[in-house]
């Protein structure tokens, strides 16, 4: 198997020879050295884990974990250059068991010349278990250096004996900040990048762009470059220095996306999740599905609405479907495992749930109840026989004396009143009766009953 070798002595980067001039403008842009890598942070900057690895040359293998577009291939050049190692690119789609052996045999030679192989599995969750099974020797061996990346959470799709011998690395969704970088570089870099062409642009196509790729650098870089070659057909000859300004309705036309109204910082942002939330608490799940839609599609902060979504699940159906906060609370776990396009799937799920659950706000108001009383009253004395008495003093003073141990009676209920005694009797929660609440108002009533003398 021929796999040129990445690691220009001479310049000290990445060689770029192979990367032709008709290449889309995401593989031309892509990242040569950590300096030039933008993103990731938190595995990157100055005494992060990733960054001491290879200042180091403490390189183990790989797992990197993140949605697509975030730099997972482009960091795994990079690792390969900073390391000087031998590097090897491999597709769990278009290859199989053969190339993996060719593959061995390859990095055995390279490592009997002192030469380090790192060997790159794009998308490793798609491998089988006998392929992933194939790579263990080789990894015990030291042979190879595996760099992993998947879009998938490898706990499920990575075996358990090659995930132990891995580091799971979590990247990152990139932040529209971020994007609007990468795509400002592209725009003036005359070697790799746009900057031949004198393009134009302004603040508003920039940030519409940079919010609508979704954190994904590429689908960012090549719109951009559809844009330009939009404004070249229509001003100019293609190649051709130009001054046509990329406008937003340009930005559109390559998204083939319009920009929705809705201002994250503005009075739009507040109507739509207002609508949102309302829609749900009216049990109305096609218009929360719709309001829902609006929000993703205008490049809102999915773990916001998840968010927002958890306070809806306690606050307006609360005990009527307890339920339904287990299975929001899932929701935004499931979403943090698979992250956009799928996680939309469980939105729409969670949030048909909310919306057709039976509603009581009884536990809402409860606490608003309570917390007016406290601000009210004070703080009112703790009775004596539930106070704690962990010392003999405490216990000659009557803390804990008469206290009625609940599992000593019938049903687990004693009856004993655990209010200060100004508040004895006074009632908080007021369960509606819809749903669940039912069977509560059934206990309620029946302990009731117990305490009749």
């Amino acid at each position: 198997m021929e796999t040129p070798t990445l690691w220009d002595q001479t310049s000290g980067v990445l060689k770029t020879s192979e990367v032709s001039d008709h290449a889309p403008l995401a593989e031309r842009m892509r990242p040569r050295t950590m300096a030039e890598f933008t993103g990731q942070e938190h595995l990157l900057g100055e005494g992060r884990i990733l960054r001491r690895m290879i200042e180091t040359d403490a390189l183990s293998s790989l797992i990197l974990w993140g949605p697509p577009g975030c730099g997972k291939t482009t960091l795994a050049h990079i690792i390969a250059a900073e390391t000087k190692s031998h590097f090897i690119f491999f597709s769990a789609i278009l290859s199989g068991i053969k190339e993996i052996r060719e593959i061995f045999r390859e990095a055995e030679g390279y490592a009997m010349r002192g030469t380090r192989t790192i060997l790159f599995v794009d998308e490793i969750h798609r491998f089988n278990k006998s392929q992933q099974d194939a790579f263990l020797p080789y990894v015990e061996k030291g042979v190879v250096t595996i760099i992993g990346a998947t879009t998938e959470n490898p706990s499920f799709e990575v075996i358990a004996p090659l995930l132990s011998r891995c580091r799971v690395l979590t990247l990152q969704q990139l932040e529209p900040s971020t994007v609007r970088n990468i795509l400002e570089h592209a725009l003036s870099d005359p070697e790799r990048g746009l900057g031949k062409l004198g393009l134009t642009t302004d603040d508003e196509s920039l940030n519409f762009l940079a919010e609508q790729a979704g954190g994904d650098a590429r689908i960012a870089l090549n719109t951009l470059e559809v844009a330009a070659g939009l404004i070249n057909q229509e001003h100019g000859v293609k190649g051709q220095r130009d001054k046509g300004p990329i406008t937003l309705e340009v930005v559109q036309e390559a998204l083939q996306k319009k920009a929705l109204l809705y201002d994250k910082g503005g009075e739009e942002h507040y109507n739509v999740i207002s609508a949102f939330i309302k829609s749900m608490r009216a049990s109305d799940p096609d218009a929360a599905l719709y309001w829902l839609a609006r929000m993703l599609e205008a490049g809102e902060d999915p773990l916001f609405i998840l968010r927002r979504m958890i306070i809806l699940a306690s606050e307006d159906i609360g005990n009527a479907d307890p339920r339904a906060l287990q299975m929001t609370v899932s929701a935004l776990q499931a979403f943090q495992m698979v992250g956009m396009p799928e996680g939309r799937i469980t939105l729409g799920q969670a949030v048909t749930y909310l919306a057709t659950a039976p509603k009581s706000n009884a536990s809402y108001v409860g606490i608003n109840a309570a917390l007016a009383e406290v601000r009210k009253s004070g703080a009112l004395p703790v009775p004596l026989h539930i106070r704690n008495a962990p010392t003999k003093l405490m216990k000659e003073l009557g803390y804990g004396k008469g206290y009625q141990y609940a599992h000593d009676y019938d049903e687990a209920y004693s009856g004993q009143e655990c209010l200060p005694e100004n508040l004895a009797g006074r009632k908080f929660y007021e369960p509606r009766g819809h749903g669940y609440e039912k069977n509560i108002i059934e206990r309620m009533e029946w302990l009731k009953k117990r305490n009749k003398p």
